[in-house]
């Protein structure tokens, strides 16, 4: 009896295992890279692959593909549509002005990285952070949230992350400011901020991350390029009521 007993706790355990694996993809490491050459860009992408053939791990895999062909394409007139092609069309670009200009002696660099924020049963978060070097006096950083219901198998737009709900805007304005420390009472842009028409809004780029939600402002987009992003977390146990697909926590 006590083998017996043994065996079905066994068993058990293991369609549990079984099951908590389930609601985990898998993932691995996908590499690509500009050829060598001195006329060439230097391009080096690194990114997350789901290797499931199913309606989620598509999904995934092509909404990854198209933020870093974005980040990527010359020319918006071209079809392009794999990694490949847009580092192709990156290398054409930097053909055609060096063309133009033949006695400019900077190189373009392009380095993407993509990584896994966040996973549960609900939900799984991609972050793409890339760094774009055409000329100038500087390259440009930007930082690309993916979320992801998996329960339907689609993108959530981050215009879908949260209820329609005031109190939102005005729990996360709080935060900002107390954050930011900008005087209760005063303008949003009292201290140096460049929130259109002097409202607070929320950015364009909303994670889930193991810690909570987290509001990222890119350079330029509410402050000079000098104060670089601007991250804001959000802690699930605030911000729970407010999210349309809830993580499992």
């Amino acid at each position: 009896m006590k083998h017996l007993f043994a065996c079905v706790v066994f068993i058990l355990v293991l369609y549990g295992c079984k099951k908590e694996q389930k609601e985990t993809l898998t993932f691995k490491s996908s590499s690509f890279h500009s050829e060598a050459c001195s006329t060439c860009p230097v391009v080096s992408i690194t990114i997350p692959e789901a290797i499931e053939n199913t309606a989620m791990g598509m999904a995934i895999n092509l909404a990854i593909t198209q933020t870093v062909v974005l980040e990527l394409i010359y020319d918006d007139a071209l079809d392009v549509t794999t990694l490949e092609e847009a580092i192709a069309s990156f290398k054409n670009g930097f053909l055609e002005l060096k063309e133009m200009y033949p006695d400019e002696s900077l190189g373009w660099e392009a380095k993407i990285n993509g990584d896994l924020t966040y996973e549960d049963a609900a939900v799984v978060t991609i972050k793409i952070d890339s760094y774009i070097f055409t000329g100038g006096a500087h390259g440009q950083s930007t930082t690309r949230f993916l979320n992801f219901d998996k329960k339907k198998g689609v993108q959530i737009e981050t215009s879908d992350l949260f209820e329609v709900d005031p109190k939102l805007l005005t729990y996360a304005e709080t935060k900002f400011r107390n954050q930011e420390q900008i005087p209760e009472g005063t303008s949003i842009n009292s201290t140096g901020f460049m929130f259109e028409n002097n409202y607070f809004y929320l950015p364009e780029n909303i994670g889930y991350t193991k810690e909570g939600i987290q509001l990222l402002y890119e350079q330029y987009e509410v402050a000079s390029y000098a104060e670089g992003p601007i991250v804001l977390l959000l802690p699930y146990a605030e911000v729970q009521g407010f999210l349309k697909v809830k993580p499992v926590i």
